[in-house]
């Protein structure tokens, strides 16, 4: 099912982020930084080769994963032969570097642990952060005139407060034609420098193209969706979280809180298609639900177990039943594991998509990054999901119609012409989900 913010790139859950340029991002306030390399104190022939730049980049990534990667054994590479290896070949600039540094990470037999070029890290921090420079502007391509479309304004943007509507075209930016333009470099075109200005030239309803001058800002993208629906005699809260970013926590703590005052009765929270984030912003989330109760534990390659439990503040005990699929992955599914376990909701949907291990997400000296999986983590019960999944309490599989349908509409998405959303009411109404033990519910399956 094609949710419209699914990401199918990188899977990642942050449990550090390390950054070494002053400023990148307000990360840093919440989660912890150490030295990207090990020094040494004298300078070998292999060592005095750095002076040649690319080699500065692959020695940096061999340094972080000597001294991070969660195989202690490298998955049986000899890892100091490796870097021998690495710093003897004569690279003809960055790109053959990069080719080679991924060469060597694929001998590390991990998925997770893999390097980003400039664009990709830059691309990586954003939605980590929440947080870009631009307008404000959420584009699309027409499938029918194929017109570079505005979806919608993030709220309280430029964008926003200029008077941008969902289904204008952007036909001109800063005076090039968007016509042969894809989303990725009209989005370019419009990101910049903070106080920076862009021109947009638009047509909205066939009339006449009229001129807008933006100035770029600082915009919080929202991780957080939400609504009240009235379901027969009650009112459900419903609640889509997109990605954990570092804005995810705060966002959802809103959420809760005016659904609550609008006297919601239960809620669903929709974690499909959500493909993680940042570890300490899952942890906050299932704060917000949880009363009591372990949440997630990790384990490094030293045996360090970090333990990570609810801390009595939660905002609401009302029943809960929470949406999951196979693209819902990583932070999602420790949230989702800490709630199953705790028995404080109902999970339907399908199996997750299980992805057992943290990473932690490095800049390099050249703009590119580094994403180096450093441990592994568990729900309450210690049960290893990796390559496995979290099995829903109630399976409510979507036919190929289902998924076209909604595909095409996103706007039913969460709606009784959702069948898992559907199902999700039905529980939530079912007389045996109580407040006391809201995953009392008889397991079924729903073809």
């Amino acid at each position: 099912m094609n949710y419209p913010s699914r990401r199918f790139g990188f899977l990642r859950d942050l449990l550090k982020f390390k950054n070494g340029r002053e400023g990148r991002l307000k990360l840093m306030t919440v989660v912890a930084a150490s030295s990207l390399l090990i020094v040494s104190h004298s300078r070998s022939p292999v060592e005095a080769a750095l002076e040649d730049s690319p080699k500065n980049i692959v020695d940096e990534v061999w340094q972080i994963v000597h001294s991070e990667f969660v195989d202690p054994d490298f998955n049986h590479v000899d890892w100091q032969i490796k870097r021998q290896e690495l710093l003897q070949k004569d690279y003809t600039g960055q790109k053959s570097a990069y080719e080679a540094i991924r060469q060597s990470l694929k001998g590390l037999g991990d998925p997770y642990t893999r390097f980003l070029e400039p664009k990709e890290f830059d691309e990586l921090t954003s939605q980590t952060s929440g947080e870009l420079s631009g307008v404000g502007i959420r584009l699309a391509i027409n499938e029918k005139t194929s017109k570079l479309t505005v979806v919608e304004p993030i709220p309280n943007s430029p964008a926003s407060k200029a008077g941008i509507k969902p289904g204008d075209h952007i036909v001109r930016i800063n005076d090039k034609p968007t016509e042969l333009m894809t989303i990725d470099q009209a989005s370019a075109e419009i990101k910049g420098e903070v106080g920076t200005e862009v021109s947009l030239q638009i047509v909205r309803n066939e009339k006449p193209p009229f001129d807008l001058v933006l100035e770029r800002a600082q915009i919080e993208l929202p991780s957080v969706t939400y609504n009240l629906n009235q379901e027969q005699n009650s009112k459900v809260g419903y609640i889509r979280l997109d990605e954990f970013s570092s804005h995810a926590a705060e966002q959802m703590q809103l959420a809760i809180e005016d659904l609550t005052k609008k006297q919601a009765s239960g809620f669903v929270l929709d974690l499909r298609g959500n493909p993680g984030g940042l570890l300490f912003s899952g942890v906050e989330i299932a704060r917000m639900w949880m009363e009591k109760g372990a949440i997630v534990s990790t384990i490094d390659r030293k045996g360090g177990n970090q333990k990570f439990s609810a801390n009595g503040q939660a905002i609401t005990d009302l029943p809960l039943v929470v949406l999951v699929d196979g693209y819902s992955a990583s932070a999602s599914e420790i949230l989702t594991g800490a709630l199953k376990e705790n028995h404080r909701a109902t999970v339907v949907g399908t199996r997750t998509y299980g992805k057992g291990t943290v990473q932690s997400v490095h800049s390099l000296s050249d703009g590119s990054g580094l994403a180096v999986t450093i441990a592994h983590y568990f729900p309450p019960s210690g049960i290893d999901i990796n390559k496995k999944g979290i099995a829903p309490d109630v399976q409510v599989n979507l036919t190929k119609e289902d998924q076209t349908k909604l595909s095409i509409n996103p706007t039913l998405i969460g709606t009784k012409a959702d069948p898992q959303y559907a199902k999700a009411i039905s529980v939530l109404q079912n007389p045996p989900l109580t407040k006391t033990n809201p995953a009392n519910f008889a397991p079924v399956t729903i073809r």
